[in-house]
């Protein structure tokens, strides 16, 4: 699947150059550097540059409201600066080829001033645009990052839902064992020229400036761009084998337009080397008419293996699967380990797991390949516990401010503050 990838914000600019980075070093081609970087101040990145400077576009850098330090973790001035420059983000678009792609991918901090403010509109721009899909990539910020971080990620969350076809949401707190407590980094948010900071005391402290580390969460932001990769580049290998059992990008589309939030789920094994006696016997077996359709066990063991670690342990975010409204499996690795009878168990046992009917499957054979690997999306899920959590943690944020500012409300239950706290919206289109 071709895609064009736009990062918002310091965050999802430094995710959307480790995806293009992953994809030159790994030889996929899923946006061929097909790039462009949204930012309201230059962004810290925790990698070697990929994506040149013409590809990056400042905004916000004329607003008053607007100084050195970006919008400081505002999403509603991150979507006031982005709507009134929305002339310079369409010119911007103009940098990407969105005539030969299958989709825009948006990535972005959800706890961000620019990358949820102004991420919703730069999607919705994209949309007035382009006339294929705008996914997005919305990262949940750590719990450690306190109830301000949280409402701002909810809003987000549900304004690139409105406006995304699909969003695929990651979870900081399932990746880092340990997130940082006193500068609130995060994989998304952290050193974000946009993001608001918690103190040290657990008190929010909006203003302050993030002490950040590119380098403390290189490691979480190369597994979010490698799950990324291996969903929507499969099968994107100029020179490898044609797929058994094809994965064509309108299986992705598919799967994905059921809108919502959905789940990526990876997991890999590094296999045997392809020699010696075991290897000839095998090719061996394979040329006996008698045992032409057989299958190594191991295989089918090790490939039903790898689909349940995919879609368990291993997602972007966690979910009960069984709340899934579309499901896709595709297995990728060098074509002697691409068992068919594990792939239809995998597929079967998808199928039960995410009690789907019909699971999208395909093979992305890569000749010369030691890796045997399984990526799973779940599609259009609803029951997502990290979601539920950080919904929580934002109205208990809001009953605390409530309590702060000395209003005595007992009969306003938690639905109408959210309404008095326009949940979920931005304005994306100027006010009439």
């Amino acid at each position: 699947m071709r895609l064009a990838v736009v990062g918002v914000g310091a965050a999802g600019s430094r995710v959307a150059n480790r995806l293009v980075a992953f994809e030159q070093r790994s030889g996929r081609t899923l946006s061929g550097g097909n790039a462009l970087l949204v930012t309201s101040k230059p962004p810290a990145f925790d990698a070697p540059e990929r994506v040149s400077d013409e590809r990056r576009v400042t905004i916000g850098d004329v607003h008053d409201a607007v100084d050195g330090g970006g919008t400081r973790g505002d999403p509603d001035l991150g979507a006031d600066v982005a709507r009134a420059e929305r002339g310079e983000l369409v010119r911007a678009f103009d940098l990407l080829d969105l005539h030969r792609v299958d989709g825009v991918l948006v990535l972005a901090g959800l706890a961000g001033g620019t990358g949820g403010g102004a991420g919703a509109v730069v999607i919705d721009r994209l949309q007035s645009v382009c006339d294929e899909p705008v996914y997005a990539v919305g990262v949940l910020p750590s719990a450690s990052e306190g109830g301000r971080a949280a409402l701002t990620a909810a809003r987000s969350l549900r304004s690139f839902v409105e406006h995304a076809d699909n969003v695929i949401v990651f979870d900081n707190d399932a990746w880092v064992s340990d997130p940082p407590v006193a500068d609130r980094d995060s994989a998304a948010d952290a050193g974000d020229d946009d993001a608001g900071t918690d103190g040290a005391d657990g008190t929010d402290n909006p203003g302050d400036p993030v002490s950040f580390d590119p380098a403390a969460f290189a490691e979480v932001n190369e597994a979010l761009a490698e799950r990324l990769v291996a969903l929507f580049a499969a099968g994107e290998f100029g020179d490898g084998s044609a797929p058994e059992n094809v994965m064509d990008p309108s299986d992705i589309a598919r799967t994905l337009d059921t809108g919502g939030v959905s789940t990526v789920g990876y997991a890999s094994t590094d296999l045997p080397p392809n020699g010696g006696v075991r290897s000839w016997l095998r090719a061996v077996r394979g040329w006996l008419p008698w045992s032409s359709d057989d299958e190594e066990p191991t295989d089918a063991a090790r490939i039903t293996h790898l689909v349940r670690r995919a879609a368990g342990s291993a997602l972007t975010v966690s979910c009960e699967s069984s709340s899934a409204d579309r499901a896709l499996v595709s297995l990728s690795g060098p074509p002697r380990a691409l068992s068919r009878k594990g792939f239809e168990s995998g597929r079967h046992w998808l199928e039960r797991e995410a009690d789907v009917v019909d699971v999208k499957a395909g093979d992305d054979p890569i000749d010369g390949s030691t890796t045997l690997s399984a990526v799973v999306l779940l599609s259009n899920v609803t029951d997502v516990p990290p979601v539920e959590a950080m919904q929580t943690r934002a109205l208990d944020y809001l009953d605390d401010a409530e309590s702060e500012r000395g209003r005595d409300d007992p009969a306003a239950d938690r639905d109408s503050r959210e309404r008095d706290a326009d949940w979920g919206r931005f304005e994306t289109a100027d006010p009439r």
